[in-house]
C-alpha cells in the first residue's frame, strides 16, 4: 500500500470525512508490522474489509471522486467508521488490544495479506466479506485454530466441520424457521397462505419452510401453498382470503417486485379481508411507507434493530448528523457491535478458548445476540456457529406497530 502524502482541501464536511476516514485506515495498515513488536502480551484482532485504498486516490493522494462517496465504497468505509468506534471504546475500558485493518480490495490479494508474517500471532478475524472471501478467511482461521467472525454475509459459504467459522448475519434458513415459530406464536389459527413464482430461487425458500414444518416443535401450521405467475391480479389473490377470518400470507419470493405486487393487492383488499403480510430479510431495504401499502400489517425479520430510545444510539445518530450531515448506517452499528463485543471476550478472564466464549445469548451494545453451533447430522459436530438471533418488526400505515 503507497502512502497518502495530500488529500484535496474541499470545504465540504463530506469529502472531509470520506479523506480522513480513509488515510486513518491506510495508517492503520501501515503502521501494524510496526506495532506487533513493541506491545507484547496483547490480544490481536485482524479486521478485513473492502476499503479500496488503492483506487481511492490518485498518484498524488488526491481523492478522485470529490464530494461523493460511490456506493461500492460506503459500506466498507462505513464498516470501518465503526470498528475505529469500537476501538475507541474499548481503550477506554482498558482493553489490552491490538487491531489490525486490511483492505480485501488493495493491490495485494487476500491469500498475499493471510500469508503476512504478523498473521501468525493473530487471536481473531473479524471481516465484512463477499462469499469468496469468507470461505478462505474460514479456512485460514480453522487452519490457526482461532475464530473468524463474518459480520454481514448471510452464507456459510460452503464452510462445513469448522466450528471456528461464525455467522452473525442469520442464514436464509434461519429466517424462514424464525418466520414459522413467529406465525406459531402470534397468528396459530389464521388463514395461512404461502405465495411464491416459479423458479430455482423460491424452491430453495419452499425446501426451508418444509424443514422448518417438519423440525419445529408444536402444533403443525395449516399452510396453503400457492404459485403464482409473474402478474398476480387482484382476483386470483382474494380467492386464497377468508372474510371471517384473519389472514397471513407469506411473501415466499426473494423477488421485492413480487412481495410488493401481493402487498399492494392486499392493501386494496383490506376494507374486506383482515391481512398481514409477512416478507423476506431483504423487505428491510424497502420502502414500505408508500400509501399503496396501506390497511395491512406488514412484517418482516431482522437481525438488527436499531432502538432509538437506546443512549448510545442517540449519541451515534447526532454525531454523524451533526458532524457528518448524514445518518448513521447499519454497518456503522455492525463494526462498533461486533468488535467490541467479541474483544471483550478474547480478554474475559478464564481458561476457555475464545471459540468456547462464543456460544450462547448475550446482550449487546444494541440488543442480543444468539449464536448456536449449526450440527453436521451425519456427524454429530459443528459445521459452523451462526447468530440465530431475529427480531420482526410489525408496521402499519407506514409506522412501526411492534417489535417481537
Amino acid at each position: 500500500m503507497n502512502n497518502i502524502r495530500k488529500h484535496s482541501s474541499a470545504a465540504r464536511e463530506l469529502t472531509i470525512r470520506i479523506a480522513s476516514f480513509l488515510l486513518a485506515a491506510t495508517l492503520f495498515t501501515l503502521s501494524a508490522a510496526a506495532q506487533r513488536d513493541s506491545l507484547p502480551g496483547k490480544a490481536r484482532v485482524a479486521v478485513f474489509s473492502p476499503l479500496y485504498l488503492d483506487s481511492a486516490f490518485d498518484a498524488s493522494g488526491n481523492y478522485r471522486y470529490g464530494k461523493t462517496l460511490p456506493r461500492h465504497i460506503s459500506a466498507g468505509l462505513e464498516f470501518y467508521e465503526g470498528i475505529e468506534l469500537a476501538i475507541d471504546s474499548l481503550a477506554k475500558e482498558k482493553i489490552p488490544l491490538d487491531v489490525y485493518i486490511y483492505d480485501t480490495r488493495s493491490k495485494k490479494k487476500l491469500d498475499e495479506i493471510l500469508r503476512q508474517e504478523e498473521m501468525a500471532g493473530m487471536d481473531l478475524f473479524i471481516g465484512y466479506v463477499n462469499v469468496n472471501e469468507a470461505a478462505q478467511l474460514a479456512r485460514a482461521a480453522a487452519e490457526m485454530n482461532i475464530p473468524f467472525v463474518n459480520t454481514n454475509l448471510p452464507n456459510d459459504a460452503g464452510i462445513r466441520e469448522n466450528p471456528n467459522y461464525v455467522i452473525m448475519n442469520p442464514t436464509l434458513g434461519t429466517h424462514c424457521h424464525g418466520i414459522y415459530k413467529f406465525i406459531q406464536k402470534n397468528y396459530p389459527l389464521a388463514t395461512i397462505t404461502y405465495f411464491r413464482k416459479k423458479g430455482p430461487g423460491d424452491d430453495m425458500l419452499r425446501r426451508h419452510f418444509t424443514e422448518a414444518e417438519k423440525t419445529t416443535a408444536s402444533v403443525p401450521l395449516k399452510i396453503r401453498y400457492v404459485t403464482f405467475d409473474d402478474t398476480v391480479a387482484v382476483e386470483q389473490l382474494a380467492k386464497f382470503l377468508d372474510s371471517s377470518k384473519q389472514n397471513v400470507c407469506i411473501a415466499g419470493s426473494l423477488d421485492p417486485n413480487f412481495g410488493l405486487t401481493i402487498t399492494r393487492q392486499l392493501s386494496s383488499l383490506s376494507k374486506t379481508y383482515k391481512s398481514a403480510i409477512i416478507g423476506m430479510p431483504t423487505w428491510d431495504q424497502m420502502d414500505l411507507n408508500k400509501s399503496g401499502y396501506r390497511g395491512i400489517e406488514i412484517i418482516y425479520s431482522s437481525p438488527l434493530y436499531i432502538n432509538n430510545d437506546n443512549q448510545l444510539v442517540q449519541q451515534l445518530q447526532h454525531h454523524f448528523k451533526t458532524k457528518y450531515f448524514s445518518r448513521t448506517a447499519e454497518s456503522v452499528y455492525t463494526g462498533f457491535e461486533c468488535l467490541f463485543h467479541f474483544a471483550r471476550l478474547l480478554a474475559a478472564p478464564g481458561s476457555n478458548s475464545l471459540v468456547n466464549k462464543i456460544a450462547g445469548k448475550k446482550n449487546t451494545l444494541f440488543g442480543e445476540f444468539d449464536i448456536q453451533p449449526v450440527v453436521n447430522k451425519q456427524t454429530g459436530e459443528p459445521d459452523y456457529y451462526e447468530n440465530k438471533k431475529l427480531y420482526f418488526i410489525k408496521k402499519l400505515d407506514g409506522i412501526v406497530k411492534g417489535i417481537y
